[in-house]
């Protein structure tokens, strides 16, 4: 053979070793940082060791579905981070509903990239179609006499609750499929009397479709990647526990924030005593969690901010600092076990 082809040959082989060197070993960046299929049992474990010690930072993301990562991508242009939990919505409008799959494709993504996932829905009521506005659908009330009928096994409107259940059914299972953990969140602020499932307490409640509504999507259909999240907001009127399914129907209780800006020490002490062990969360809030609230309040285990509110609430030196707060857990340093 040629002096100069054994010299190519020995050279090529020096390069595809080389590059198989660097391949093998690569620093550990994102790719390090992604999370695998992983049981939710994983999550809840997760969420427990960082209790009184770290909070994930997080960022919901509304309407319109079809851009299901827009307020994550403004904390990153405010702060060079992403926020180690997303939150969707499943939606309610007619043209979000069409684009369900786009927010379970970012979920997906999010979650690949190493950051939670949480999924609220803003649900049309049972008495009406599919689809709905907010004012008058999602925002309304239905009378005692309908409420009790959603209650009622085999009636209706209990087969109507169901079958919307069914409608997003498709969407949980593909998250379930892939392994993707969902903090989900339904029927929230269920204190709170703008929407049609609340502000009905004791046991025949809001509380008691909470627990219909587990048992069907859990149990009938098998969603067991779902991380039950119970929610209501701040509301002064107290009585939480009246509105609590139960400690078999929740796994993580949350509070959303809006009476004030951020939850008294009386609201981090009424949501102590219904969580026992449970991992607490601020599911919602509109102002960013300061220093003092990080430091004196550290039994919350993350934190949401509401879409437009990240920018229209917060100065960029606010959201700054809760970031980069050394409580504080964002993409890439939320690490499961």
């Amino acid at each position: 053979m040629p002096m100069r082809r054994i010299r190519h040959r020995v050279a090529f082989i020096a390069v595809v070793a080389a590059v198989a060197a660097a391949i093998l070993f690569w620093p550990a960046t994102e790719s390090a940082q992604a999370f695998p299929p992983t049981p939710k049992q994983t999550v809840l474990n997760y969420l427990r060791s960082i209790s009184g010690n770290h909070i994930v930072s997080g960022q919901h993301n509304k309407e319109p579905a079809s851009a299901p990562g827009q307020y994550t991508q403004q904390v990153k242009d405010v702060t060079g981070q992403y926020p180690g939990l997303w939150g969707g919505d499943l939606m309610f409008g007619a043209t979000d509903v069409a684009n369900r799959q786009r927010v379970i494709d970012q979920a997906k993504t999010e979650w690949a990239n190493g950051s939670l996932v949480s999924l609220t829905w803003h649900v049309c009521p049972p008495t009406g179609g599919s689809t709905c506005a907010f004012e008058g659908g999602v925002k309304s009330n239905i009378t005692n006499a309908e409420f009790s009928q959603i209650l009622a096994e085999g009636s209706v409107l209990n087969n109507a609750w169901k079958r919307r259940l069914d409608e997003v059914v498709p969407y949980l299972q593909q998250l379930r499929n892939a392994g993707v953990p969902v903090l989900f969140r339904p029927l929230h602020e269920m204190n709170e009397s703008w929407n049609w499932w609340g502000n009905r307490p004791g046991s025949n409640g809001s509380a008691r479709l909470y627990q219909i509504t587990r048992d069907y999507l859990a149990g009938t259909k098998g969603l067991d990647n779902l991380i039950w999240v119970w929610n209501v907001q701040d509301n002064p009127a107290g009585g939480w526990g009246d509105y609590y399914p139960g400690n078999q129907y929740v796994d993580v209780v949350s509070l959303d924030v809006w009476y004030k800006s951020h939850p008294s020490s009386a609201d981090y002490q009424q949501m102590r005593t219904i969580a026992g062990t449970k991992p607490m969360a601020i599911a919602e809030i509109g102002k960013m969690p300061t220093a003092a609230l990080l430091d004196s309040q550290t039994r919350w285990a993350w934190f949401m901010m509401w879409s437009e509110h990240l920018r229209g609430n917060n100065t960029n030196a606010e959201i700054q600092a809760a970031y980069f707060h050394p409580r504080v857990l964002n993409q890439g340093e939320v690490v499961l076990p």
